[in-house]
């Protein structure tokens, strides 16, 4: 018997959260372009009321450029489409997912066939209580939420591969359970965790600490419990225990598939190809910005690691597919890693050979209008040797501090410059170093089955519901889409 994704969608309400983040507003336009009929899709956004969320709906989704296709194509019934997206202001840090109306909330606990559950602050360094109020606690409130829900078929919950922490070697697409962590040391406990935010933030008060010193606090005590329990960042620790909420707190008869994408890059081809949104972009991009600016000459990074990135278009389009055939399956519950290190791997040492290339042909023109010119990229093949190379321009920063205040202030724009610099890079590659000497390769087991039965049900994978990253051109990809729509973006940001 055929899978027909697009009747599947046809009459479904959809709840969706994070529906105002870059993956997301993709998979809200795809689904409209494809099934119009779709009944209903409840869009959560951080609001104060109807009205604002009704706001924010147009002015960060609807009036974007991502929807100029979807326009172009219905023409007159744009509108009696995009009012399926019903904008309801809540926050999924909040019991009931902060929807107060308690009449709504009887509606959509009737309503909700699907929930995409994919609100998450995505700041490797972001402080830990808001990291873990959202990526943690907030995937519980939503699986509390979908089993109030009595026509639920599934519940697709977007998480990361890089839950997987320090671990290296073949990463399978396994779950977590309660408690566990990469490196073993000791057990997880979510709740412990909170009791430390509340804890500091408690010390903090006795000693009227500033704000500033509040979030610089709390944003070290994110890492601090990331990297003792084997997790890179806060963002990824977070992540992690909220695939543990989700999984603990939904029913058994509701079907559940978790996402893990890899680095999300623009999308390859819908609704066209280099749509990307948000700065700072991804790992490679920022470091690309810099080095095409003539900033960047020395970095961090094993050549040989492999940088597993995946175009938005493709993640989403794989989010459709689990979506259909999970609500069709029951007890499939599945985690699916969406990369392409498995089958289409492009290692660091050919990402930085494109970026200099690219920036050789097309020079970033200064505000001044002249072209910028590039030398070859540096690279450090270790933490030690990059630490060792910085120290000679922390020094001379130090000195020209001491310089300017000798000789009143006129070397204060230099000091300034070079600090900003250093500081710039320092942070880059404390934040980015365990991506660019990541050690392992996402399985895709669960994806490759996912596309065969696809396939064998008569789904369109070549022009519709593609997610083969074996078909991606690295090399044509970021030299003629991805580069060029990243130095767009900065420029206009």
């Amino acid at each position: 018997m055929g899978l027909d994704i697009v009747q599947f969608l046809e009459n479904k309400t959809i709840l969706v959260t994070g529906a105002t983040g870059f993956l997301v507003k993709i998979f809200v336009e795809k689904l409209l372009r494809i099934q119009p009929n779709v009944k209903k899709m409840y869009v959560l956004i951080r609001a104060m009321d109807k009205q604002a969320a009704k706001q924010r709906l147009h002015e960060e989704l609807i009036q974007k450029k991502l929807f100029d296709i979807l326009r172009e194509e219905w023409a007159e019934n744009f509108n009696s489409i995009v009012e399926k997206l019903s904008p309801i202001p809540g926050d999924v840090s909040c019991e009931n997912l902060g929807v107060h109306d308690f009449d709504l909330r009887s509606e959509m606990w009737r309503e909700i066939d699907i929930i995409v559950s994919s609100a998450a602050t995505t700041k490797f360094d972001e402080r830990y209580d808001i990291a873990l109020a959202v990526n943690t606690f907030g995937a519980k409130h939503v699986a509390e939420f979908a089993v109030r829900c009595v026509n639920i078929k599934m519940l697709l919950h977007i998480s990361t591969a890089y839950v997987c922490g320090d671990m290296t070697g073949i990463i399978q697409e396994k779950a977590f359970s309660m408690g566990e962590t990469p490196n073993g040391s000791r057990k997880l406990d979510v709740n412990e965790e909170k009791l430390l935010v509340e804890e500091l933030m408690n010390k903090l008060r006795e000693r009227n600490a500033s704000e500033r010193e509040i979030t610089i606090a709390l944003k070290n005590l994110g890492l601090q419990r990331a990297r003792l329990h084997g997790w890179p960042n806060t963002y990824t620790l977070t992540k992690a225990m909220g695939e543990m909420m989700v999984q603990h707190h939904l029913k058994q008869n509701i079907q559940l598939a978790i996402m893990r994408p890899t680095i999300i890059t623009s999308t390859y081809r819908e609704p066209f190809a280099g749509w990307i949104e948000g700065f700072p972009p991804r790992t490679m991009d920022s470091i690309a910005i810099l080095y095409g600016r003539g900033r960047l000459k020395y970095f961090l990074g094993n050549p040989n690691t492999i940088l597993d990135m995946i175009p938005a278009d493709m993640v989403v389009n794989a989010m459709i597919v689990a979506m259909a055939v999970h609500a069709n399956q029951p007890n499939s519950n599945k985690i699916y890693q969406v990369g392409s290190s498995k089958k289409h791997p492009i290692s660091y040492s050919d990402i930085r050979r494109i970026i200099v290339s690219y920036f050789k042909d097309s020079p970033w023109i200064n505000d001044d209008g002249k072209p910028v010119k590039v030398r070859k990229l540096r690279t450090m093949g270790s933490t030690a040797s990059f630490h060792k190379h910085m120290r000679r321009y922390i020094f001379l920063s130090k000195a020209l501090k001491v310089a300017s205040s000798a000789f009143g202030g006129c070397f204060q724009g230099l000091h300034a410059d070079l600090d900003k610099k250093v500081n710039t890079a320092l942070r880059l590659a404390d934040l980015y170093e365990p991506y660019i000497f990541f050690n392992g390769v996402f399985d895709d087991t669960n994806m490759m089955a996912l596309r065969a039965t696809a396939f064998d049900n008569g789904v369109n994978l070549g022009n519709v519901f593609y997610f083969d990253p074996g078909c991606i051109n690295w090399e044509d990809y970021f030299k003629r889409t991805h580069l060029p729509t990243v130095v767009k973006t900065f420029k206009r940001k």
